[in-house]
């Protein structure tokens, strides 16, 4: 994930605000076109009037979803966990290592298209077939010279076909490497306070974006861990929480609710609400990976999820699209219609192409990975998250080596003292902290 968005700009802090308050059930009256007007406009003492003023605003009683945000809330609103699974070590440690490569396999194929607004599902249709790509079953090749009315990222002279040499840096391989420190180091009953001194200590703070950055800022003025995430963010609910979960999966394996109430302790940090349920559904997602099919995987994910929430509703359509047949592209379609008033980065319409994209792939890594990366949106972020559960029900033994070969065993990190990391030791490490519990 990567935007820039300017996160201390009262008009633009309003601008998404609104956007917020409005996807979330809330009456704003005169407010809202007011603030309409300061976020376009050059007063930005005016803007901060106007987004102190949405603090007193209330929800719209006539609103349909619930949408609880205290631990004990939302589980209360799920059903009772299934029995836990157990794993053997040997297949363990396979699927393991099949996560963190398929993560960064992943995270890479979507890395050179990570640009919403440019890069949409369609367009990145186009120019995959002009590059005779599409469907994607490797990386994305470079068209030179490249057609007019097409732009790859920056990252693109290490992240493209032929030219991968080690795994990029990137947030998505980030959090999750910073995920398996601070359960090194903390334990399982790490707090979101721990959280809080690892960001501060080893994460640059150029490396975050939107609701990290909000949280960043705000921890390093002195605001505790618990109200980080609450002051100036309108980010709450985008994918920044999401992106950070699979470590949290990798270490419960075939146990999606101790997953999720793992992640919900990282992800109440920046988030709030639905940013919080994506990562305890991505968690969930994770660790079910361990034990079922891409379709079980999801159906399980769901019991993770407060089921009046506009996540679980996202989720449940996307399976209800697969099971009355739709085509990949019938559904991704309707995704984009349903869901395409939210960010590009906003947690639920990027939830939403990663079940398509695992639905559709079935079980099949270069299929799962490929799809929801043509599917747009936050593609090294779904790219990632797909890559993580394709890559644990395949294991590492049958991912194609032309997804992992390019990385030799090495992944780039901006979390200080894991830069170059082995890839293998990275699931070497997981891979301890789940047999010595």
């Amino acid at each position: 994930m990567h935007h820039t968005h300017q996160a201390h700009d009262p008009r633009e802090l309003l601008r998404w605000e609104l956007a917020q308050r409005k996807e979330s059930g809330y009456a704003l009256g005169d407010l809202a076109s007011a603030g309409q007007h300061a976020a376009d406009g050059a007063d930005a003492a005016e803007a901060r009037r106007i987004l102190d003023a949405l603090n007193a605003a209330g929800r719209d009683e006539t609103w349909a979803y619930e949408e609880p945000e205290d631990l004990g809330a939302i589980l209360a609103t799920l059903p009772d966990p299934g029995p836990v699974t157990a794993i053997g070590d040997a297949e363990l440690r396979d699927r393991v290592m099949g996560a963190w490569l398929g993560r960064c396999a992943g995270c890479n194929l979507g890395k050179p298209v990570e640009n919403g607004d440019h890069w949409t599902a369609q367009h990145l249709r186009s120019y995959l077939e002009l590059a005779d790509a599409y469907p994607l079953r490797d990386y994305i090749p470079v068209l030179d010279p490249m057609p007019e009315g097409f732009e790859l990222r920056e990252f693109w002279p290490y992240t493209t076909r032929g030219r991968i040499a080690e795994s990029a840096r990137d947030d998505d391989i980030d959090y999750t490497i910073l995920g398996l420190h601070i359960l090194e180091e903390y334990g399982f009953s790490f707090t979101t306070a721990d959280v809080a001194a690892e960001w501060l200590d080893r994460l640059p703070y150029t490396q975050t974006f939107t609701a990290e950055r909000v949280a960043y800022r705000n921890l390093a003025i002195g605001y505790m861990p618990d109200r980080a995430g609450t002051i100036d963010n309108p980010y709450r609910e985008w994918i920044g929480a999401q992106i950070r979960a699979d470590i949290f999966g990798y270490v419960n394996p075939g146990n999606p609710r101790a997953a999720a109430e793992l992640a919900y302790r990282d992800a109440t940090l920046s988030h709030t609400a639905n940013g919080v349920y994506g990562e305890m559904w991505s968690a969930a997602l994770v660790a079910a990976a361990f034990t079922g099919t891409a379709r079980q995987a999801v159906e399980t994910s769901l019991t993770c999820v407060p089921p009046g929430s506009r996540l679980a509703e996202a989720v449940q359509f996307v399976l209800d699209r697969h099971t009355a047949g739709d085509t990949w592209n019938e559904a991704c379609t309707a995704i984009w219609e349903r869901h395409g008033h939210y960010s590009w980065v906003h947690t639920i319409n990027n939830a939403a192409l990663v079940t398509a994209g695992l639905l559709w792939g079935d079980g099949d890594f270069t299929a799962t990975i490929g799809l929801t990366v043509q599917g747009g949106w936050d593609t090294d972020s779904n790219g990632a998250t797909a890559g993580s559960v394709a890559g644990i029900i395949c294991g590492a033994k049958r991912l194609p080596p032309h997804w992992v070969e390019p990385f030799h065993d090495t992944a780039r990190s901006a979390i200080r003292g894991f830069d170059r990391s082995r890839i293998s030791d990275l699931a070497e490490r997981t891979v301890r902290l789940v047999t010595s519990r």
